[in-house]
């Protein structure tokens, strides 16, 4: 059950903050109360999954799974290129939350 609510978490923080690229700065109202409540939702389940698995364990994968993931949805959603760096870049990092998922002693 923890990792189901990591995985709300990181899903939570990544539309909170897609969401807050399309905000405009907080000038549009819809994606600014769906980053307040994005955001909310993430660090609530954030909580509830640190009560088993360690504090760096949860919040490597989160902060990592969170960041490629927005960065997908930047190159997908917002049109942002990705030069061959940030996709090896990516690419570390989810075989990076893999190898600590999978692998590492320290995961609960």
């Amino acid at each position: 059950m923890p990792y189901l609510y990591l995985t709300i978490a990181i899903l939570a923080e990544v539309i909170g903050t897609s969401a807050l690229k399309a905000s405009d700065g907080f000038t549009r109202p819809k994606p600014s109360v769906v980053v307040v409540v994005g955001y909310g939702v993430a660090f609530y389940f954030l909580s509830l999954a640190l009560q088993s698995i360690p504090l760096g364990v949860a919040y490597a994968i989160w902060s990592g799974a969170g960041v490629a993931l927005v960065t997908l949805i930047g190159w997908r959603v917002f049109k942002q290129r990705l030069d061959a760096p940030a996709l090896l870049g990516i690419g570390l990092i989810i075989a990076g939350v893999a190898v600590l998922r999978w692998s590492s002693e320290a995961v609960a």
